[in-house]
C-alpha cells in the first residue's frame, strides 16, 4: 500500500478555519475556567472572611485584572457553548454560516468583555 498522507503535521504551517479556531479556543477556555475554580474560591472565602480582606482584594489592581480575565474567559466559553449547542440543533450548519456565527461570538464576546470591563474597574 502506497500511503501518500504526511507522517509529521506542522500544526503551525496549517491554515485553519475561523469556526476551528472558536472550537479550540472553547476547549481550552472551559479548561482554563475549570482549572481556576480553586483560586475563585479562595478569593471568595478571603474576602468573606472580614471587611478588611475584601476591601483590600476590591482595591488590589492584579485581583480586578483577574476577575476581567475570568469573566472575559467566561462569556467568552459561554456565547462559543451557545454557538454548538446552535449548531447541535442544525443551525448554522453551513460553512458561510458558521464562519458568521463565529465571527459573531469574537464580535459579541469582545463587547461584553469591555463593558464588564469598564464595571469592573468603576
Amino acid at each position: 500500500m502506497n500511503d501518500k498522507r504526511p507522517v509529521n503535521l506542522a500544526l503551525g504551517t496549517i491554515q485553519f478555519p475561523l469556526p476551528a479556531i472558536i472550537s479550540l479556543l472553547h476547549r481550552i477556555s472551559g479548561f482554563a475556567l475549570f482549572g481556576l475554580v480553586p483560586a475563585v474560591i479562595w478569593a471568595w472565602q478571603y474576602s468573606l472572611s472580614s471587611p478588611e480582606n475584601f476591601a483590600a482584594l476590591a482595591d488590589c489592581v492584579a485581583f480586578k485584572a483577574a476577575v476581567v480575565v475570568l469573566l472575559a474567559g467566561l462569556v467568552y466559553h459561554t456565547l462559543a457553548g451557545f454557538k454548538h449547542l446552535l449548531m447541535d440543533l442544525g443551525v448554522g450548519e453551513t460553512l458561510p454560516a458558521a464562519r458568521a456565527l463565529s465571527a459573531a461570538v469574537l464580535v459579541l464576546s469582545a463587547i461584553i468583555v469591555i463593558a464588564l470591563g469598564v464595571w469592573v474597574w468603576a
